[in-house]
Parts: structure tokens; C-alpha cells; sequence
């Protein structure tokens, strides 16, 4: 028998309806019974899989072929659809999977009559939807929560990763052996494995089920429980695309063979299969496919269509688009979703990816165990509430979000309560997600905590309601049944569908501004210092003035000449035209005269001009920072600065929240700054730099925990009060500050 490309409709085959095998037909273990059946001899590839099975399995999938339980689902969905008119609104889902665990209280849920301990420091703002508020961290979301259906009242009981997370994957609490170890013989498949057997996608039905960018990892290489088809067996695992969509060169590992298997050039003279038959005829005979994973199997489908191919190319994306969406391995990500949608996938599943440096932290993705206030405002808001927002309006426009159901959920919430490190830990009592699109019903909110933000004060649900609403929307009906492998009928989800938060038009229809500020949180910026060349026009900040300070601080500062010691740090120039505008780009001062000549006066002992900033968003791996400093100022003043003070870099670790470097540093490295050798030089300075390596869960060094900064510090060197003669100039200039990052490497050792 043979399937030209030209002639995929021809093909001959019988669907078995019977999802029971006969005895002559019994299977291995993990096998699921046949999606259709060549009608041809078998033959058996090195694994035990015929050429045939890894067609039906996994190529022929492509041709549009549904499972004969999709026929049979839509049998069993006609009373749901009578129930709710949502029955099958939904012909794709996009799936945010905010792994780590966001905060309710920084999010959907704030509580600004709690303790400061338990609010936190981020003030509610008014949504657009009178009565409904959000944390100040999400302005762009809480501008389009119209569109939103808010859910405050999940509840899994359990504060594990692995386990709380494997409920609100499939649905089904873990009942297995350690959930932080995918177990192929007893985990419950993931949704969207499920899905892939009830449901598959007509026009791309190798990627029903899509998971990006990565897998799910918790700390190293621990891979845990509830993202893979479990004992449903390979076959039915999700679509796994390793990627990364912002990369410049970005492209897909499973759109191309690997090197192993000999490139297969099409011919629409010869029939597919005759073309794979002959193609593996060689290759099967070694042990390639014996590693040939069946995410690559199933992408052989796709090699010869260009619809996968051309969702993934992002080139094709209009600039502004990808500006708007985030140029960032998850606004990417979530742009890729949206163009899977528009090609045919059914459920995009897109996990927040991991940053380098984040394997052995205290506060990796939503994980937020130290310094919570400052990865949200600096890297995990400024990243989903820019892509959030970029995606609703985006489906919206294109006509798409009536038919498309978009879930932002983590595997929990956060603490109640604030802890030592300005974290918040693990809690599943209580937290919050969000839905909109098809078949929800916006400007609502479902459920409620009680007053700290702890436990479900009224409508507590569990993750089995979400997985019957997900399957419900998609026209997949609650009590569904799919197959084991001994061929046993099993419940899909044994959750009811939130029909609370299903219909076709908002709660209300009342509009409002939202009050948000987008300067609070800008789109994300992977800086790790801010204005590291001076030339933004901001000021100096006092050291200690305030917690989380962002920008640069000083002590003494200097603003402009006074009839005073002229002695501290100040932001200044070299020069300014007729109209008083710098021509010469700012600069860092540390010393006398910073401002102008100064007045005489006495430096006390021990007399410390400093320069510093909080390095932003630290992770554990080696730091490289380097100073372009130079000397200026008069020459014979410059002699005597050099014998009276030094000038050093210093990398250092906060020891308390407040971040005040003048209470105490933890000194991990200091390089001095050679005045005598930078006397002279360019205004640009020669490079000092000062490299380390940090560490956090590591040896239980906590290194990071209450932030890192940079500090440039000239001090004095001599006993005594110094004299300084009137008119003495003499400083330090710093002219730009560069830092690099070499990300501890992930240690895949390390599996449980």
C-alpha cells in the first residue's frame, strides 16, 4: 500500500472503536490501543515499534485523523453542552504555567488592612472594573481586567513543588512513591496528554499538545512528577520544545533530524511511506532510534508541512510586535504560543524559563524565598505584566480570544507572612490564578481569602475544577473516560466546571481607569547595573535614606560648590557650552574639590567618600566588574591625595534588609584602585576589575540572600586630622562601570 504526498486522503484504513483490545491483539504494558491500522505486514523497528506504529503513532497523525474516542467524547459532551452554552467555546488553550509560586498578595490578591509583615511594601491599585484591585505591580493587567475572570480561592493543602504542582497539572492529587521523580509506571498524565488522546488537534494534531520552553525543572536537574503522559507511556507526552525564541539565531530542535539520522529528501513521485520505509531500512538495523526520542519521531510529521515551520519562524513577526510582547526568552515564548494557536495547536503549555545563575538559589523563578520585593519589581512583574497584557490585547485584536482560553496559575501561593530574608515561602492553602478568553466570563472575581491572605474564606475550589473547565471549554466533557493500558476506562478529571466564571459577557458592564503606575514597573531590562555610565539624568541618592533604593547612592554628596570642605561624591562633567548644557559626557567624582575649588578645612580620621548600587537581580555564578577610573584635578594636589588616601573596588553582601552600606558589609572581594597608575590617563580611565564568585544554597554559603552590591570607596589612609589648603582639587573619576555574569552551570548529577 503506499501514501503519496498528493494523495494522503486516499489512504486506506480502520479505525478501532473499541477501546478494549481482543486477546489476539494484547499489548505491552504503557501501549495504547491503535489510533487507525495500516492494513499491511509489520515490520518491527529495534525498539519493538513497527515503521507502521511509529507512522500511525506519530507522522500520520498529521493527515487530520482523530481518535475514535474524539467521536465518542462528542457523544458524551451533547448534555454538557446543554447545561452550558461554554461547552466547547475554546478551540486552543494557552497555558502560563508560573512555576515557582507567584504571591497572591504582590498580585490578584492584596491585603492592605493586614500588618506590614503581611502586606508587604506594594500598595493596591483600582483596576478598570469598579471594585476589583490588584497589587501595584501589575498596572497593564489591571487595565484590561475586563477581560479577566479572577480566581481567589484555589487550594491544593500541600506547600511541595513537585506535589502541589502535579495536582494542578493533571488534576489528581500524587498519590505515588516521591514526587519529585517522574515515575512512566504510575504518574497520572499530565492534561495535556489527555487532551492529546480526547481531543486531538484536526490540523496539527502532532502538536495537540505543546510544552515550552524547557522542561520543568525544580533546583539542578530534578524533574518532577505531572508534566509527562505518566503511565499513559511516551507516546501521549506532550510535544517538548527546547528553546529559545529571543535567542538571535533562534530555532527549533524538533522542526530537524538530528545528526544521527541521515537527512530524508521528499519526493512527490514516491509514496511517504515507500520514502520512510527505505529511508530507516538501513538506519533501523543500528541502535539510532534506540535514543531517537519521540518528540523528534513525532516532528518527522511536521518536516513536510510548512505550517509548523512557518509558526515558529518569529521573523515573520513585525518588529513592534515582539518589542510589545518582550524581547525575553518568555515574552518570546508566549508570542510563539500565540502563533501555534493561529497554526492549529490545541494546548500551549509555556513554563516560566529558568535564568543562568538560578539552580542552586533561594529565590529562583516565582520561588520567592528571599528579597520577594525585589525579584517582582525587578524581573518577574516587569516580565509577565508586560506579556500578560501584550497577549490579551493581542488575541483580542486578531479576533482570537473568543476562541482561545488563556490560564495564568502557579503550583501555589506564597506565605502569609514575610520571613527573615524578605521572602515569602511555600503555601497551598490559599492562592490565586487568572483566566480569560473563550467561554469565561471577565470582570469578575471568584472566591475569596480570608483577611492575611491564608486560607479560602468562601468558594474554595481544588485543581480538579480547573481541569474540568479547561476540558469543558475545549468541548471535552467532564466525565470523560480514556484508556489505560489494559485497556480500563478512567475519569479524566473527577473536578465540576467553574460554570460560576462561564458565559459570553462580563459580570458588569461598569468601566473605571485604572490607577496604576507604569514607571513602577518598567518593561524588563537583563541590566545588572542601572546607569553604569552616569549619562541618565538622574541624581544621587543618600546612602540609608530608604530600603531598595534603585540607582546610585553616595556619601558625602556634593551637589555644587558651597563655602565649605568641598570633600565627598558628585555626578558632574567636564565642561558645558554657552547655554550650560554638558558637552562632555557625566561622570562619577569621589574626592576634594568634586564641585569646584574648595574651601580649607579638617578630614577627620578615617574620612570615606563612597559610591554605590545594588547589583540588581543577583544569581549564583562569577561576577567580573570593572571600573574605568582616572585620576584629575591639580597636579600638586594630586601627589598629596595620592599620600593621604587610597581609592578601592569592593564587592559586598547586605547584612540586613534596609541595604544600607554603611551598616555593615560582607566584603567578598576589594581591588584597589592604583592612583599612581591611572594619574595621567584618559578621561576614560583604565580598567580595575574585581571578580568573584557567589554562591547561595551551595555549602550553605548565602551569599546573595539580602542582595549584593558594588561600591567604590576612597578612603583615608593616614592618622589624624588632615589639613586641606583652600583651592585644593584632587579626585577620583569614574567614567563607566561594566559587569559581566558567568552563570554557575547547572548540575545534572543532581536528580531528587
Amino acid at each position: 500500500m503506499e501514501l503519496g504526498l498528493k494523495s494522503v486522503t486516499r489512504l486506506n484504513f480502520r479505525l478501532d472503536h473499541d477501546l478494549r483490545l481482543s486477546h489476539d491483539r494484547a499489548r505491552k504494558p504503557g501501549r495504547l490501543p491503535p489510533m487507525f491500522t495500516i492494513e499491511d505486514r509489520p515490520a518491527r523497528l529495534c525498539d519493538g515499534v513497527s515503521r507502521r506504529e511509529w507512522l500511525r503513532i506519530g507522522g500520520l497523525s498529521l493527515l487530520g485523523l482523530s481518535l475514535p474516542q474524539l467521536a465518542y467524547a462528542k457523544e458524551q459532551g451533547r448534555p454538557e453542552a446543554l447545561v452550558s452554552p461554554s461547552f466547547g467555546k475554546a478551540k486552543s488553550v494557552i497555558f502560563l504555567w508560573l512555576q515557582g509560586g507567584p504571591p497572591q498578595h504582590e498580585t490578584f490578591d492584596p491585603k492592605p488592612e493586614a500588618p506590614a509583615e503581611i502586606r508587604g511594601e506594594f500598595r493596591p491599585i483600582s483596576t478598570n472594573v469598579p471594585g476589583i484591585q490588584f497589587c501595584e505591580l501589575l498596572p497593564r493587567t489591571a487595565a484590561i481586567a475586563d477581560k479577566l475572570a479572577i480566581v481567589r480561592s484555589l487550594c491544593t493543602h500541600s506547600d511541595l513543588h513537585d506535589a502541589s504542582g502535579y495536582w494542578v497539572l493533571t488534576g489528581y492529587p500524587y498519590k505515588g512513591r516521591q514526587s519529585r521523580e517522574i515515575d512512566r509506571a504510575s504518574d497520572w498524565p499530565y492534561l495535556g496528554s489527555v487532551l492529546k488522546m480526547l481531543a486531538p488537534s484536526p490540523t496539527l494534531p502532532s502538536y495537540t499538545s505543546v510544552w515550552l520552553p524547557d522542561v520543568m525543572r525544580l533546583n539542578d536537574n530534578v524533574q518532577p512528577a505531572g508534566q509527562t503522559a505518566g503511565f499513559l507511556g511516551y507516546g501521549w507526552d506532550p510535544q517538548r520544545v527546547i528553546c529559545d525564541p529571543a535567542a538571535p539565531e533562534f530555532h527549533i530542535e524538533g522542526l530537524t533530524l538530528p545528526p544521527e539520522i541521515p537527512p530524508l529528501r521528499f519526493s512527490s513521485r514516491q509514496s511517504l511511506l515507500q520514502q520512510v520505509e527505505q529511508h530507516f531500512s538501513g538506519v533501523e538495523r543500528g541502535t539510532v532510534l534506540r535514543d531517537f526520542d519521540r518528540q523528534t519521531q513525532e516532528a518527522f510529521g511536521l518536516l513536510s508541512s510548512g505550517r509548523a515551520r512557518q509558526a515558529f519562524d518569529l521573523e515573520r513577526e513585525p518588529v513592534a510586535v515582539r518589542e510589545r510582547y518582550g524581547r525575553h526568552k518568555w515574552g518570546q515564548s508566549v508570542l510563539l504560543a500565540r502563533r501555534l494557536v493561529e497554526a492549529g495547536a490545541k494546548l500551549i503549555h509555556v513554563n516560566w524559563p529558568r535564568e543562568g545563575g538560578d539552580e542552586a538559589v533561594s529565590n529562583p523563578l516565582w520561588d520567592t524565598h528571599a528579597q520577594n520585593a525585589d525579584r517582582l519589581q525587578d524581573v518577574l512583574c516587569p516580565q509577565f505584566d508586560v506579556t500578560f497584557a501584550a497577549l490579551i490585547e493581542d488575541l483580542e485584536l486578531r479576533g482570537l480570544l473568543s476562541e482561545t482560553l488563556v490560564v495564568a496559575i502557579g503550583e501555589f501561593g506564597r506565605t502569609p507572612k514575610i520571613n527573615g530574608h524578605g521572602g515569602r515561602d511555600h503555601w497551598g492553602h490559599v492562592f490565586s490564578f487568572a483566566l480569560a478568553g473563550a467561554g469565561i466570563s471577565g470582570a469578575r472575581v471568584i472566591g475569596s481569602s480570608d483577611k492575611h491572605g491564608a486560607y479560602p474564606r468562601d468558594g474554595r475550589i481544588e485543581p480538579q475544577d480547573l481541569t474540568a473547565t479547561i476540558l469543558h471549554l475545549l468541548g471535552v466533557p467532564h466525565t470523560a473516560l480514556f484508556p489505560d493500558a489494559s485497556g480500563r476506562p478512567l475519569h479524566a478529571t473527577t473536578g465540576e466546571p467553574l460554570y460560576a466564571l462561564l458565559g459570553d459577557r462580563p459580570a458588569t458592564l461598569e468601566r473605571t481607569e485604572s490607577t496604576g503606575n507604569l514607571a513602577l514597573v518598567p518593561p524588563y531590562s537583563k541590566a545588572l547595573l542601572l546607569n553604569r555610565d552616569f549619562s541618565d539624568p538622574f541624581d544621587l541618592l543618600p546612602i540609608g535614606k530608604a530600603q531598595r533604593l534603585k540607582g546610585w547612592q553616595g556619601l558625602p554628596i556634593r551637589d555644587e560648590p558651597a563655602a565649605s570642605l568641598d570633600f565627598g561624591v558628585a555626578l558632574a562633567s567636564d565642561g558645558a557650552g554657552d547655554n550650560g548644557v554638558a558637552v562632555k559626557p557625566r561622570q562619577a567624582r569621589l574626592g576634594l574639590g568634586v564641585t569646584g575649588p574648595t574651601e580649607a578645612g579638617l578630614l577627620p580620621q578615617g574620612a570615606q567618600a563612597v559610591l554605590t548600587q545594588e547589583l540588581r537581580n543577583p544569581r549564583a555564578g562569577t561576577y567580573a566588574i570593572s571600573v574605568h577610573a582616572a585620576c584629575d584635578g591639580n597636579s600638586a594636589d594630586l601627589e598629596w591625595l595620592r599620600s593621604h588616601f587610597r581609592c578601592r573596588v569592593v564587592l559586598f553582601g547586605y547584612r540586613d534588609l534596609t541595604k544600607n552600606q554603611q551598616a555593615g558589609m560582607r566584603e567578598y572581594a576589594s581591588v584597589p584602585i592604583e592612583l599612581d597608575s591611572v594619574a595621567g590617563r584618559s578621561a576614560d580611565g583604565a580598567p580595575t576589575t574585581v571578580t568573584r564568585a557567589l554562591r547561595s544554597q551551595d555549602a550553605g554559603a548565602s551569599e546573595i540572600e539580602m542582595g549584593v552590591g558594588l561600591a567604590m570607596i576612597l578612603e583615608r589612609s593616614t592618622p589624624g586630622e588632615l589639613p586641606v589648603p583652600a583651592g585644593t582639587r584632587a579626585f577620583v573619576k569614574i567614567s563607566r562601570i561594566d559587569v559581566s555574569f558567568t552563570p554557575r552551570p547547572r548540575n545534572d548529577d543532581v536528580k531528587v
